[in-house]
């Protein structure tokens, strides 16, 4: 299934029903007088997060949505029926905002959650209502009111407990594979992953949801390479893996340039709690790698270091350490 995250829909609630403008007619029965039914509710529109689904793809190509129309009322007092709601589901983690994507309308982070997006409208009175003393026979009849409508942009931010950034061919798609049973695309060319990736780490008796996102590059901000619009998948994680190349020179530009990245596109990404994983350094003589460890250490100078773990995704070297160290990481996090 394709994967799609973001998608801009058309929705419009159904119009109430009109009222009748009905009289009594019985054969022995002088003057029946009216006896006209109001029209009934037009369907309302409503949002339903959903588990086990993934993407907006039922989205993508049918953008107009219409609920069902209230039937009009009838004689004898008859109201007319409601016209069924109609419940759109989305993924859990769905967010549901205004054309202009200013105005954050609901916020779908739970299974089983609804939003009310468009309100049927109300059906028009029969000619019941207007009966008085000075006018028993009325032929007035409301006719029912229009039902809401709207333009809302949906866009979805995985639900995921560990998000993985870094730049392509970091090998952060080799961790995913190394540490869950996920299968992405692996290959030696940068922008492999072009969509999130999900994957289950189990430690213990706990596990972890990780998402592996789309390689960010200098720029990524402005738009350069892939941008940086799979950033929001991140928003709702509990920790960063931050995943650098070991063998790339100088590990404290490219963390820098990946920190300025997320500081760049906001949403508090910067000041969540984060781990550094040093990949591949099977590929790195054992005294260029304790240099170049140093070298990363002092750069922080007095400012908190992070948490600094080597490893070779595809080497499977150091990984239980890293799974241990993720899993403490968590339960300190959960105590405070």
């Amino acid at each position: 299934m394709k994967f799609l995250d973001k998608a801009k829909i058309h929705i419009k609630a159904g119009d109430g029903g009109n009222g009748s403008a009905s009289f009594r007619r019985e054969k022995y029965i002088e003057f029946g007088g009216p006896n006209g039914g109001d029209g009934g509710r037009g369907g309302n529109i409503i949002f339903k997060a959903v588990p086990n689904v993934n993407t907006l793809i039922d989205y993508r190509f049918k953008t107009n949505f219409a609920a069902q129309r209230g039937e009009n009322g009838m004689g004898k007092m008859r109201t007319g029926a409601s016209g069924e709601d109609l419940i759109l589901p989305v993924p859990t983690g769905t967010v549901i905002l205004s054309e202009n994507e200013q105005i954050e309308y609901a916020d779908l982070n739970q299974d089983g959650m609804e939003y009310l997006a468009a309100r049927g409208g109300n059906g028009g009175w029969g000619n019941l209502h207007f009966k008085g003393p000075t006018n028993r026979a009325p032929r007035q009849a409301n006719d029912g009111l229009p039902g809401e409508e709207r333009t809302v942009i949906l866009r979805l931010k995985l639900i995921a407990d560990i998000g993985l950034v870094g730049f392509p061919n970091a090998g952060k798609s080799t961790l995913l594979s190394t540490v869950t049973s996920a299968r992405p695309k692996i290959a030696n060319y940068p922008f492999t992953t072009l969509n999130p990736q999900l994957g289950v780490m189990y430690a213990h008796n706990r596990e972890f949801v990780l998402v592996d996102l789309p390689g960010l590059i200098e720029g990524a901000h402005t738009g350069v390479g892939l941008g940086d619009r799979f950033l929001g998948h991140a928003e709702r994680t509990k920790m960063i893996l931050h995943i650098i190349d070991g063998t790339e020179p100088d590990w404290t530009a490219r963390y820098a340039a990946i920190r300025h990245e997320m500081d760049s596109y906001g949403g508090n990404l910067v000041n969540k709690p984060e781990m550094v994983v040093i990949n591949k350094i099977d590929a790195i003589e054992a005294e260029e790698l304790k240099s170049r460890l140093n070298d990363f250490k002092k750069s922080f100078g007095r400012k908190k270091k992070p948490i600094i773990n080597l490893v070779s995704a595809a080497g499977r070297l150091g990984i239980t350490e890293l799974i241990s160290a993720i899993e403490k990481e968590f339960l300190r996090i959960e105590e405070k």
